[in-house]
């Protein structure tokens, strides 16, 4: 009786054991590194800002708020506006979107919900991946050397026949909306497939075995349980993806025509802020880099919004069908 039951505990092992005083340490020095880390970003941003804002509060002052709505840019006169470039970024970046995030999230369904083997989606979603790899530059040249070619007989064929639509008002003479954004879905599709399978893997299978045992067919679960539960995620994607669009450079600059004109023609040329930005910097002057930096400076406001609405969006569907607050 006098045996000390609480003698074994003297022989557990480091998991069990109360933390020593080298892990209140090693604590204390990851949580200073995180928090060290996490505010140089935010310090980092806000160096950034001010640069490019310092750089464009004099083409601010001088244009003002006419600048986002202006639709010329001209060096000689001195005039420049910026609404072409804002319509051909957004509506460039949303056709890819469409485009990009649809494939994405049907790669993620195909590779997720036990169509195909758990070792070939390995397989192919490191294929997926490998697509993030090819560098902007050699999709700009595929696209003139290749998808241009291959889509001017099939614009030519939807011209003729169904002009009278504005999708289709013009033909495809070389660089256009059509190729570029083609390839802008090409290069946001790794990164919307991607997430959306690691918010497919997140549900816990006995989600999906209460649907089939509800009497749901397969594609019954997959659309009515599965994807609305990992909707958050999905969403997630989407707005990572179409960041990754608004902000694309090389490509587009190579194949979206760099013409300032609005139109909703997917076969004509167009603009967006980036390629403004990459076409004209390395020879502007003093008074178009102000300019050039107040189109950076509307870049990065339309960066933040899209962001900001895609995360209430993002709020909205975890709180509906996670049940989160």
């Amino acid at each position: 009786m006098s045996q000390n039951p609480f003698a074994h505990l003297a022989n557990a092992s480091p998991i069990s054991a109360p933390p020593s005083s080298a892990d209140y340490t090693a604590d204390r020095l990851f949580r200073s590194i995180a928090i060290s880390s996490a505010s140089l970003i935010v310090i980092l941003v806000a160096f950034i800002l001010w640069q490019i804002g310092g750089e464009a509060v004099p083409a601010f002052k001088l244009h003002g708020f006419g600048f986002v709505t202006g639709t010329q840019w001209n060096t000689n006169t001195g005039t420049f506006g910026v609404l072409p470039e804002i319509w051909g970024t957004l509506y460039s970046s949303f056709l890819a979107l469409i485009m990009g995030g649809l494939l994405g999230v049907a790669i993620a369904i195909f590779l997720t919900q036990d169509f195909i083997h758990a070792r070939f989606a390995v397989v192919f979603r490191t294929i997926v991946e490998l697509l993030a790899a090819i560098p902007s530059v050699v999709y700009g040249l595929w696209g003139i050397y290749v998808l241009i070619p291959m889509l001017r007989p099939i614009a030519d064929w939807l011209h003729e026949h169904f002009g009278f639509l504005p999708f289709f008002s013009t033909d495809l003479s070389g660089p256009g909306l059509a190729p570029a954004s083609l390839v802008l879905a090409i290069m946001i599709l790794p990164t919307v497939a991607a997430i959306s399978v690691d918010s497919f893997r997140r549900i816990p299978y006995k989600v999906k075995e209460a649907a089939y045992g509800m009497g749901t067919t397969k594609w019954e679960a997959i659309l009515k349980v599965m994807l609305p539960t990992a909707s958050s995620g999905i969403l997630a994607a989407l707005v990572l993806g179409f960041g990754r669009a608004l902000g694309e450079t090389m490509a587009l600059a190579m194949l979206i025509g760099n013409s300032n004109q609005i139109s909703l023609s997917l076969f004509s040329p167009a603009n967006t802020l980036a390629s403004l930005l990459a076409s004209n910097f390395p020879e502007a002057g003093g008074i178009e880099v102000e300019a050039l930096m107040y189109a950076a400076m509307v870049l990065l406001a339309i960066t933040f919004i899209v962001n900001v609405i895609g995360l209430a969006i993002q709020q909205y569907t975890v709180r509906k069908f996670e049940g989160k607050k």
